[in-house]
């Protein structure tokens, strides 16, 4: 069975998301985008581990069915939706005489494992103060919980690049999954490139060939569901999507951010609006040229300080992947208006009660029909974004870069 997963998002329980970011606003922008495995997001939360108790049930392959479905918000295509039980941690600690700092996603297949994994971290940290907690333990050690919890309780590095909170970070990571989680390394089977990396620049390392690079969208709004997502051809369980990112049998890639968009792609400074390409911080020695302070080091750079090769090479079984823009973005740039504005809001409404769904829309809908209901523009649009033909404008320090298929005044002339 063809599936999309998008395993990494959160609940309102955490910092900086979205008040409304419960189960029946996830489970609407689900349908709206084409996604049928979402992740709980922040089950170590007491509240919110409650909530996913009081409203879902088991569907008997170790995913969990909404029990009261909401109305939809748009006329989309109806999908099977279904819940993974998962959480995000943050662990903080002191390792080879530096601070390390980086993310984890926690994966559990039954409300039992969440239990037994909660109880040990709650005598860690306080897992009531933020949906993603702060754990002062090494990330072998949580490892160590997880594993210990269940045999189908799996632990898959964050965003591994991001320069302040990722396994291999520029301010607090390590230079290699291993030197992270030592003797229980093999363990370890898959791991999230993250917004501001696709598996391409990943490839240029050859020590992550052993992993499967997933892809989610960390989705702090309902809104941001499926930014990027990873695609399944296997059995819809939790065992058999687990096994599909541990074998790559069943797992046909992922849909990913063009990374010049993500927020850490590039070095720089966003208060002195220092943008810089990795040689050109090597030119200043990594000090911002205006500030004089250190430069917050990009993933870009990052990778290349770890790259053993010049061009990627993807394992001979390694997973493809293919890029996707957010509908309301390309919306937004063919009306020249904000993603919010009710203009663009109206047009995405349309285009989903059209076609079905978001994905369907990017991904599979003919270009000649995309012209015949909507105009040459948006088929010219879509055309660019399946043959790779945009404009970066890449992001840094924290500012999200911008993705155009228009060249600039490229549209009064249509």
């Amino acid at each position: 069975m063809r599936y999309t997963a998008d395993l990494h998002v959160h609940s309102h329980y955490s910092r900086a998301t979205s008040r409304a970011l419960n189960l029946e606003t996830l489970y609407q922008w689900a349908t709206i985008k084409g996604i049928h495995i979402i992740g709980t997001g922040d089950f170590t939360h007491p509240k919110w581990f409650q909530e996913l108790q009081e409203k879902l049930i088991p569907d008997g392959n170790g995913f969990f069915k909404l029990k009261n479905l909401p109305s939809q918000l748009m006329t989309a295509q109806a999908i099977d939706v279904r819940f993974c039980l998962s959480t995000e941690i943050s662990c903080i600690y002191k390792d080879g005489n530096k601070v390390r700092k980086n993310h984890h996603l926690l994966y559990a297949p039954d409300f039992e494992t969440v239990a037994k994994i909660n109880d040990k971290l709650s005598t860690i940290g306080n897992l009531t103060a933020d949906g993603r907690p702060i754990l002062g333990m090494p990330a072998r050690d949580l490892l160590e919980i997880v594993v210990s919890a269940s045999d189908s309780a799996y632990l898959i590095p964050a965003h591994i690049w991001t320069p302040w909170f990722s396994v291999l970070g520029s301010k607090s990571g390590y230079n290699s999954i291993a030197a992270c989680f030592k003797d229980l390394t093999s363990h370890i089977f898959a791991v999230e490139t993250g917004l501001s990396s696709d598996p391409a620049m990943n490839r240029l390392v050859s020590a992550l060939d052993q992993y499967t690079m997933m892809s989610n969208s960390d989705a702090h709004s309902a809104q941001n569901l499926g930014r990027e997502a990873n695609l399944f051809d296997t059995a819809c369980t939790y065992d058999g999507m687990f096994e599909a990112l541990k074998t790559q049998k069943g797992f046909l890639g992922t849909l990913e951010f063009f990374p010049q968009e993500g927020k850490y792609f590039m070095d720089g400074h966003r208060n002195c609006g220092v943008c810089f390409e990795p040689t050109t911080s090597q030119a200043h020695h990594g000090i911002c040229p205006e500030c004089k302070k250190p430069l917050t080091i990009g993933v870009l750079n990052r990778v290349v300080c770890l790259a053993d090769r010049e061009q990627p090479q993807p394992p001979s079984h390694a997973a493809g992947f293919e890029y996707i823009i957010p509908l309301p973005e390309i919306i937004s740039e063919i009306k020249g208006m904000g993603v919010s504005s009710k203009a663009v809001q109206q047009q995405f409404t349309s285009i989903i009660g059209l076609f079905g769904n978001e994905f369907t829309f990017l991904r599979e809908s003919p270009v000649e029909d995309i012209k015949q209901q909507l105009g040459p523009i948006y088929a010219e649009a879509i055309s660019r974004l399946r043959n790779r033909q945009i404009i970066p404008e890449p992001g840094y320090d924290g500012v999200y870069g911008t993705i155009r298929v228009f060249q600039l005044g490229e549209l009064k002339n249509k």
